[in-house]
């Protein structure tokens, strides 16, 4: 599952890039059509100007421009970073749902089967349940020979094990928060930097030769910001839906152990 959501990453990386090279085409086109437009009609106001531009440019084309600004080394690495974590947290949102279960059915099925058919019978039921729960009743039951004492510590070392499945892959959607958030201040200095150069270069500070420094610093800077954001919401979503099921499976190991003593004082 996880080589799948890698590889579709892969493919929306490679077809933001085709549309990045667009944009670039686009963008050197720009500046003769700005230029014709000046020529034939100017906005009487700057209000008229900002709702001409709004008008006539589309959302998707000013995002391509903001990124060409923003820097395509910095920015092509900030939308890698939000590709492959959306990529592992779609794929451990999928495993948690497939790992829910309803674990009162489960306990009932397993004391009926162990009443009709004993412990062969409630294996063969945690063989067919999925889940993170099922799996750990399972490796109860293989030791089940060896005494109730033996079963809990089992259920309880096997629930930890299952915990660090639930949680694998979580460590990286970590990184590429800290990442993005890291490259947007990166670029945020390297605006900064470009900016007194520019005015090292030219020996005078004017508006004109700041703002082109200061744009790259403030575009990084947003984009790297929102990319930690909605990683940092699916992030805190898992870990959510991670502590809902360890809560459900530690209530039902305690409920298994209080069948199985029930099951063995008979």
């Amino acid at each position: 599952m996880k080589k799948i959501f890698m590889f579709l990453a892969v493919i929306g990386l490679m077809a933001f890039s085709a549309q990045y090279a667009a944009a670039q085409d686009e963008a050197a086109a720009e500046p003769a059509a700005t230029e014709q437009v000046t020529e034939t009609a100017a906005p009487q106001s700057m209000a008229e100007l900002v709702a001409a531009t709004q008008g006539e440019v589309p959302l998707h084309q000013q995002l391509k421009t903001y990124f060409i600004q923003g820097g395509p080394g910095f920015m092509t690495t900030i939308i890698l970073c939000l590709i492959l974590g959306l990529a592992i947290c779609i794929e451990r949102i999928l495993y948690l749902s497939f790992a829910k279960v309803n674990t009162k059915k489960l306990l009932a099925n397993i004391e009926k089967a162990l009443k009709e058919g004993g412990v062969e019978a409630a294996k063969e039921v945690c063989r067919n349940t999925r889940g993170p729960v099922a799996s750990i009743f399972y490796q109860g039951f293989l030791r089940m020979d060896q005494g109730i004492e033996v079963v809990e510590k089992t259920v309880v070392s096997y629930g930890s094990v299952q915990m660090s499945l639930m949680e694998n892959g979580l460590t990286w959607v970590g990184l590429f928060i800290a990442l993005s958030t890291s490259l947007g201040f990166l670029g945020t200095v390297v605006g900064m930097v470009q900016a007194f150069d520019a005015i090292q270069v030219a020996g005078d500070i004017s508006p004109n030769i700041v703002a082109g420094g200061m744009k790259v610093a403030l575009i990084t800077t947003v984009g790297g910001l929102i990319v930690a954001i909605v990683l940092q919401i699916f992030y805190n979503y898992i870990l959510t839906r991670i502590d809902s099921l360890s809560i459900e499976m530690e209530d039902a190991s305690i409920s298994l152990v209080d069948i199985l003593v029930k099951h063995e004082n008979k």
